[in-house]
């Protein structure tokens, strides 16, 4: 048993193994909806926002990159404790994303980074998580997988459209009541 939720571990195995951003978004938003749904300003969200970010910059869709990046930094930047609890150290994660917004102001070319773990035991678990997978822990970026950078547009999105039909009907109920 571990004091870190699985779909972090995940996440970050993601995040720093194949670099599928896409993914974790989908691991990430999940876990979200379980344990904190509604909460736009949850730690969880942030690390959403984070994800999608890096999946716009490296389309090299600036605008998307640079506003989702804002929400989540201003997320982080109340989450001091959150993130410690975590296994993030507060301080780096704030510099490296401050440097990222900065980056992307400047135009300049999409980069991998990695998240500051300062926790072993989560490092570990992450770890561990890649190898299982068959990520390799820390690589860069590989900007010829078009199927990776452009994972939006090839996946089956028949469960995400049933779920809108049916909040939709819903709301529709409702407002007939």
């Amino acid at each position: 048993m571990t004091k870190y939720p699985t779909s972090f571990i995940q996440y970050l195995a993601h995040f720093h193994g194949d670099r599928d951003y896409f993914e974790c978004h989908e691991i990430l938003e999940e876990y979200w909806k379980a344990t904190d749904a509604g909460n736009k300003k949850s730690i969880w969200v942030a690390f959403i926002l984070m994800a999608v970010s890096n999946y716009h910059y490296r389309r090299k869709n600036l605008a998307g990159a640079k506003r989702t990046l804002n929400k989540a930094l201003e997320i982080f930047l109340q989450e001091k404790q959150t993130c410690l609890r975590l296994g993030i150290n507060h301080g780096s994660l704030i510099e490296i994303l401050k440097k990222r917004e900065k980056n992307l102001l400047n135009r300049k070319g999409y980069m991998s980074f990695n998240l500051p773990i300062s926790d072993p035991e989560l490092m570990r678990l992450c770890q561990a998580e890649c190898k299982e997978n068959g990520f390799k822990w820390c690589v860069n970026s590989d900007l010829t997988n078009l199927e990776l950078i452009n994972r939006h547009s090839t996946r089956d999105r028949s469960d995400v459209i049933i779920d809108r039909k049916l909040a939709l009907e819903e709301k529709s109920k409702e407002k007939r009541q």
